[in-house]
């Protein structure tokens, strides 16, 4: 059985696998022979998510495994139950414990699929697809998606094995940006710029993230990072109609007068816009000085914390602001915040915000 499947660039894995996975896994189930199990888990390439419009993306012909398995398809508890039945003949088989933590992804359960990565790599601790997507599925069950501890760690394991591995240079990136490392983030991603054609969309994609981490850090690129920068930017070109159609959401952040006095002991501004249905990641954020406010402030996709996570990709928003003590990204007890909405993106009039309540526990 012949299977062809190309990798390409989409948006943070837990899309990727459910847009893309589960046709995969739904043909492949339906084989009688184990054989066509284990020739997908083997061809399975966990590729580059980086395209601006949807990173994690994958491409394939799963049509191609069998046409006339085409109809009555498997559904996706099917296929698990189908999986995990053969893992009670042969729990020591690796591949099947990939296919069921695939399997899981899609289903958008990623506790469940990093426990099945767990398993395949008691088999084959040193594969560097699996040390990543264990660290792409753990990353999913951490507040704000978080890349850090153990996630981290075997990150840098994968990359030590296989220093081109390009979903796990992006992800080690984003950990980078997420603990406000900049500089190093530009330097994991500048490394996987040299492994994508320039031209692309998605080495555009991470062009604008290492654009965006100098600009968070207030960094200068080195002679050679601004010449990898320029080869993936050159090709862009963004039609004037389009770029005056992106969201702009003008945001006034004000204090309310019973926390003024709290105002010297919380010294960064967040302001942020979320997707009152998704991940709490924000999709745009501004950091500012506390003691600007109160503010105006103009969210905009270019303040994006991932290729594909902006303004545009939603229909609305929360809109929120918060006063940091310790200046972390995500919330602790004492900080105090506001929020509004959700409202439309394509929203003009300004949206104003209050802080007045006290993030409790």
């Amino acid at each position: 059985m012949n299977v062809l499947f190309l990798t390409a660039s989409g948006l943070m894995v837990a899309l990727a696998l459910a847009l893309v996975l589960w046709p995969l896994l739904r043909q492949a189930l339906k084989q009688t022979r184990r054989r066509g199990l284990i020739a997908l888990v083997v061809l399975f390439a966990l590729g580059l998510p980086l395209a601006s419009a949807g990173l994690y993306a994958m491409l394939g012909d799963p049509a191609a495994l069998n046409p006339a398995a085409a109809e009555q398809p498997l559904t996706l508890d099917q296929a698990i139950t189908k999986i995990r039945a053969q893992l009670d003949h042969d729990s020591a088989d690796p591949d099947l414990w990939t296919l069921l933590g695939q399997a899981y992804g899609a289903k958008n359960e990623p506790a469940l699929a990093a426990n099945a990565f767990e398993h395949a790599l008691k088999y084959r601790p040193d594969d560097a697809d699996l040390l990543v997507a264990w660290a792409q599925a753990d990353a999913l069950t951490q507040p704000q998606h978080m890349i850090i501890g153990e996630a981290r760690a075997r990150l840098e394991r994968a990359l030590a094995v296989d220093p081109t591995h390009q979903r796990g240079l992006w992800l080690l990136g984003i950990s980078d940006f997420q603990l406000q490392r900049y500089s190093e983030a530009i330097a994991t991603w500048t490394r996987l710029l040299k492994l994508l054609p320039p031209d692309s969309d998605v080495a555009r994609g991470v062009a604008k993230q290492v654009e965006l981490a100098a600009t968070r850090g207030a960094l200068k690129l080195s002679a050679a990072q601004a010449q990898v920068l320029s080869a993936a930017t050159a090709a862009a070109s963004v039609p004037a109609s389009a770029a005056s159609s992106a969201p702009r959401l003008t945001v006034q952040v004000s204090l309310a007068p019973q926390l003024a006095s709290q105002l010297a002991s919380h010294p960064v501004l967040f302001v942020y816009a979320r997707n009152p249905g998704g991940p709490p990641m924000p999709l745009a954020v501004a950091r500012l000085p506390a003691n600007a406010l109160p503010v105006t402030v103009t969210l905009t996709d270019a303040m994006s914390m991932a290729p594909g996570m902006n303004l545009s990709s939603a229909r609305e928003v929360i809109v929120g602001a918060r006063l940091s003590a310790q200046g972390q990204a995500l919330p602790q007890p004492g900080d105090l915040q506001g929020s509004a909405g959700p409202v439309a993106v394509e929203r003009t009039q300004p949206i104003h915000i209050v802080i007045d309540k006290v993030v409790q526990q």
